[in-house]
C-alpha cells in the first residue's frame, strides 16, 4: 500500500452535490499514510456544515475497506481556499 495508491482511491470520491472530487474541491487535504493508518485533514468552507459527517464517511469507507485505520482532523478553509471552492461549486453544482 502506498500513499500514491491511497490518493488515487480517494480522488474518485465525489461530493454528493458537486460533480468534483473532494480532493479537487480542496475539502480533503494533507492525506498521509503512516504504517497502517491514513490521516486526512478536512477543510470545510464554513464551520459546522450539515454534510460534514457524510463527507467524512465517504472518505473513511474506502480507507477502511483497504484494511487501514482512518483518522482525521477538521479545519475551516482560508479565504483563498474558500473562494476557489465556491468557484468550483458554481461550475459543477448538480442542483
Amino acid at each position: 500500500m502506498t500513499q500514491e495508491y491511497i490518493l488515487n482511491v480517494l480522488s474518485q470520491v465525489e461530493h454528493p452535490a458537486i460533480s468534483y472530487s473532494l480532493i479537487k474541491l480542496g475539502i480533503v487535504t494533507d492525506v498521509k499514510l503512516a504504517g497502517k493508518t491514513v490521516s486526512v485533514v478536512f477543510a470545510f468552507p464554513f464551520p459546522n456544515i450539515p454534510v460534514a459527517d457524510l463527507l467524512i464517511n465517504s472518505i473513511s469507507q474506502p480507507v477502511q475497506s483497504l484494511g487501514l485505520e482512518f483518522e482525521y482532523t477538521i479545519r475551516v478553509m482560508t479565504q483563498e481556499e474558500k473562494n476557489r471552492f465556491l468557484q468550483l461549486e458554481a461550475e459543477a453544482w448538480k442542483g
